[in-house]
């Protein structure tokens, strides 16, 4: 068989599930394309801790429900986790607009639903690293704040998901 055929069959298989199972076809693509907001937030994630915020990590951190003592790395792993969260999320709106749901909808009124989505998915996902890594780093050692990271990419994409679908990228009709 060659090259052409085997990818046109490909192409055909996965037009034919997406027309099958359409809602299943768009959560699937929805984590394919949350991997682009994955990549940037690990990547915000590490240069923050490792760079930007490097110096503030021996300064606890507790404000409001947030507790970063210097062992889930202070001032800076609250900022550098903040930060990762942010730009992920201006990512993610942006490539789950134009590839998963193709929304057309106007993006002055969706914008404060977002917002107060990924507001209540960030407090959460700005809480809870350092309980995580409290938890796992007598184990994991210094892995602790990418697993505390894969765990605040679940919760999002519950969070997330759910709301993208059904109210912010909603097609109108």
């Amino acid at each position: 068989m060659k090259q052409s055929e085997s990818s046109n069959k490909l192409v055909q298989t996965v037009k034919g599930f997406k027309n099958d199972h359409p809602d299943l076809y768009e959560f699937i693509l929805f984590n394919i394309m949350s991997n682009v907001a994955t990549i940037t937030n690990f990547v915000v994630l590490w240069v923050s801790t490792g760079v930007l915020f490097s110096s503030l990590s021996d300064i606890p951190f507790n404000w409001f429900i947030f507790n970063y003592g210097t062992e889930q790395g202070g001032l800076g792993g609250f900022l550098s986790f903040l930060t990762a969260y942010i730009c992920a999320q201006i990512v993610n709106f942006i490539v789950q607009r134009k590839v998963v749901f193709s929304a057309t909808v106007d993006v002055k009124k969706v914008l404060p639903w977002y917002i107060a989505t990924v507001t209540v998915a960030g407090l959460i996902s700005v809480w809870l690293p350092p309980y995580v890594i409290a938890q796992l780093s007598p184990y994991i050692g210094k892995f602790a704040p990418t697993v505390a990271n894969i765990v605040n990419i679940v919760i999002q994409v519950l969070i997330n998901y759910p709301m993208m679908k059904f109210k912010i990228m909603k097609k109108e009709n």
